[in-house]
């Protein structure tokens, strides 16, 4: 008796519904994520193998490279305090929309007097800027008067000691992080931190 062969369709998978997810998806990562904003001044960091964590808060770093130092503080309280101690310290007026622009602010390097212009700028325009580095020479020491101020202002807002961290670029002449040192060795401050980047064991 002979087979009955049954033709077999070829069967079809309907990717409608794969299609529509993927594209959810990918709108939801793209109006939620925010572009990094580059920094006012990159730095190539040395390599190290030690992985412990700068804090997330009651930290300010110095970022050293290329000749300049650069300071950024962690938190909008402690920012605008900082800002307000410094104003009143050189005797430059901050408004209130001043104030709330710098504790959104990035790093910056920039003398005080000129500080003003790059709060008013947008956040792409302030890496492009220029910014020559705050002063740290012994006739003009701003640099000193941001940490203390800085340290000033965590005690009175979160009633904690200020940790500093330095993030030298790999290829800056050891003087210019010594100086940095310096500056805070004559405000009693031994103890910080050195931002690396991190390399595996075996090198």
């Amino acid at each position: 008796m002979a087979k009955i062969v049954v033709k077999k369709s070829p069967g079809s998978t309907d990717m409608t519904a794969m299609c529509d997810v993927a594209f959810l998806l990918l709108t939801f990562f793209v109006m939620t994520s925010t572009a990094k904003i580059p920094e006012a001044l990159p730095v190539d960091t040395p390599a190290s193998t030690v992985q412990t964590k700068l804090p997330e808060t009651d930290l300010a770093t110095l970022t050293v490279g290329k000749g300049k130092i650069f300071f950024d503080l962690k938190g909008r309280e402690i920012r605008k305090k900082t800002l307000q101690l410094m104003g009143e310290k050189y005797g430059v007026a901050f408004s209130e929309d001043d104030k709330e622009k710098f504790a959104l602010m990035d790093d910056f390097g920039v003398p005080i007097e000129s500080l003003k212009q790059i709060i008013d700028m947008k956040a792409a325009d302030r890496s492009k800027a220029g910014q020559p580095g705050i002063p740290s020479d012994s006739l003009d020491n701003q640099l000193k008067d941001w940490v203390r101020n800085a340290r000033i202002a965590n005690i009175e807002v979160n009633d904690k000691e200020l940790q500093i961290a330095i993030k030298g670029d790999a290829k800056e002449e050891y003087p210019a992080i010594r100086k940095v040192m310096d500056i805070l060795q004559d405000q009693k401050i031994n103890s910080f931190s050195l931002v690396t980047g991190l390399r595996g064991k075996d090198f």
